[in-house]
């Protein structure tokens, strides 16, 4: 009687792109509840909730300020739901991204495994770091903070924001609270993942404080500068990852120092220009001493007085005390 031999075949293991198309489906129909139930009437007050930016306020037009009603946010307990819809959202468009544009660029690599993973991250990060440098720039040159910097500072608290400021974190918050699932999703191994719970609790911690604290304005002029040096990291790292022989990276690496250096210079004359604006402004002024005329005139003058009014010297003139005498 034959023995059948035990099958020694591993269960079969699915792929990476698998889980990502799998997730972004099962988070795409999610996303889709939440819009769809704006379409009726019975679940459309709580939809808006998740979709719409909430706790607006209408000011009134002045003469002085504007000539339309200013439409401001503040923040409250109903935006963690609105945060929580855009997560899905970031979630949704991380998986576009890998699947459409580094997946392809990692098949005609051929990246090991540890290259392939931090290709992936730089490649997430880099994209992400540029478009919200761009969007805050944007907002810091159309709520004129280039123009005036006092702006940043003068009448704080910054109780209230406008409808991109509000928006801007809004999506910060919820890119950096996708980052949690996607640990998962992108199988991150679990070395890294104490890292990369650090890395993403700081973010949070810095711009959720700046939001709860009202320190909108200098959070996001911070949160531009800090992006920009992000993104020519991840930029310089996607570079000597796909180029051998380092030519790429070795410019990268010359223009950030370049832009360093140029930062710097400009720093160092601004310095310049206040401390001699600052000695200017102190240094004590010199007066002048009043120009004695030489002449006839001004020699009769000391002689009878000042501004022809006479003096008790020439009232006491000889002539007078004789007078005085007889």
């Amino acid at each position: 009687m034959a023995i059948r031999k035990k099958s020694t075949k591993s269960p079969p293991v699915l792929s990476h792109e698998f889980v990502l198309q799998n997730h972004a489906d099962i988070v795409s129909c999610v996303a889709m509840v939440f819009l769809l139930g704006l379409m009726f009437e019975i679940t459309a007050k709580a939809s808006i909730i998740f979709v719409t930016l909430q706790y607006n306020v209408t000011l009134p037009a002045t003469e002085e300020q504007a000539t339309e009603s200013a439409f401001l946010y503040y923040y409250g307990i109903k935006d963690l739901a609105t945060v929580f819809f855009y997560m899905l959202v970031a979630i949704i468009i991380h998986a576009i991204i890998q699947e459409y544009v580094l997946d392809k660029i990692n098949r005609r690599m051929h990246f090991s495994k540890t290259k392939h993973s931090k290709f992936n991250e730089s490649g997430q990060l880099s994209a992400f770091y540029l478009f919200s440098c761009v969007w805050g720039t944007f907002i810091l040159i159309s709520e004129n903070y280039i123009s005036d910097p006092t702006i940043l500072w003068r009448a704080y608290p910054h109780n209230l924001m406008t409808f991109q400021m509000k928006f801007f974190y809004i999506s910060q918050l919820a890119y950096w609270f996708h980052a949690f699932p996607e640990l998962y999703f992108q199988k991150t191994k679990k070395e890294d993942i104490p890292r990369q719970l650090v890395y993403i609790g700081l973010y949070l911690f810095h711009i959720a404080g700046a939001y709860l604290l009202n320190l909108n304005h200098l959070g996001l002029v911070l949160l531009v500068l800090h992006y920009f040096v992000e993104f020519l990291f991840h930029i310089s790292r996607l570079f000597y990852f796909s180029d051998e022989k380092y030519q790429k990276g070795i410019a990268v690496l010359a223009s950030i120092c370049i832009t360093q250096a140029f930062m710097m210079w400009k720093f160092i004359n601004f310095q310049l220009r206040r401390w001699r604006e600052h000695s200017t402004f102190q240094a004590p002024t010199v007066k002048k001493k009043p120009t004695v005329t030489k002449g006839r005139s001004s020699r009769k003058g000391t002689e009878n007085g000042v501004n022809g009014t006479v003096t008790s010297n020439g009232a006491d003139s000889p002539r007078n005390r004789k007078e005085k005498s007889s």
